[in-house]
């Protein structure tokens, strides 16, 4: 009829927001981006804080694994964990500082150590290959007579032999210059300051047993850094879709 008029409506759209911001799918995954990112990035640190120590060396007697001032990170561990080669932070009052020292393990309860046998060290009779000693030090070493290292302690040296206030300086105490397993309390993974990594593997003890295993620091690190790439793409998200749709618009 004349006075009769239709309206006619829009097709609604299927429920996709296609705006500035992108794609409600878009968006719901950023934001699991996001939260996945900090469960990562946040439990690494926390992981990192109960597991890690940082310590920081103030002499050189441990160069060129570690010089004086560096930042090391150190694994909580149990003195019955310690095995040979492994470079330990541990205290002993009888060495006259109630400071952490920091030393390398190089004979273990039981073991008899000496030195030099052509200028390398000996335990159980066996020449110790040391890589991570000073380039030329070997013929530095002093001479000291075989020890045998009583049941539950340590014999530990510096990687810096010649200058080095370790085991040999405490030959005539009553424990031979033994330190006992129960004063370790950490174990140096890695130099984090300056940015020198994980320590080089002690494997010129592999023929004497077993080394320890590295610890999770790498795992950790990982953690961290894929948690950070996550936060922040997530994060980026909204504002490269919102420029990119600007762009089409202007278009």
């Amino acid at each position: 009829m004349g006075g009769e008029s239709t309206t006619r409506t829009a097709p609604r759209s299927g429920g996709t927001d296609t705006g500035p911001v992108g794609s409600r799918t878009g968006q719901r995954l950023s934001g699991l981006a996001v939260a996945l990112g900090l469960v990562l990035f946040l439990g690494g640190f926390a992981w990192g804080a109960v597991i890690y120590r940082p310590y920081t060396v103030p002499t050189s007697s441990m160069t060129p694994t570690i010089d004086a001032g560096d930042r090391v990170l150190a694994q909580r561990v149990d003195g019955g964990e310690v095995r040979r080669g492994d470079v330990v932070v541990f205290v002993d009052k009888t060495w006259v500082t109630n400071a952490p020292v920091v030393k390398r393990v190089v004979a273990v309860g039981g073991d008899t150590v000496a030195c030099c046998t052509d200028g390398k060290l000996t335990v159980n009779g066996k020449q110790i290959d040391e890589p991570y000693l000073p380039e030329g030090s070997q013929a530095e070493i002093t001479n000291f007579p075989t020890v045998t290292v009583p049941k539950g302690r340590l014999f530990l040296l510096g990687d810096e032999r010649e200058g080095s206030l370790d085991s040999t300086a405490h030959l005539t105490d009553a424990a031979s210059g033994t330190v006992a397993r129960s004063a370790v309390s950490a174990r140096v993974d890695a130099v984090v300051w300056p940015m020198n990594g994980m320590l080089q593997s002690p494997t010129g003890f592999e023929t004497l047993g077993a080394l320890s295993s590295p610890g999770p620091l790498r795992t950790i690190v990982a953690l961290i850094v894929v948690g950070g790439i996550l936060v922040l793409g997530g994060g980026a998200y909204g504002p490269v879709a919102n420029r990119l749709g600007k762009r089409s618009r202007a278009r």
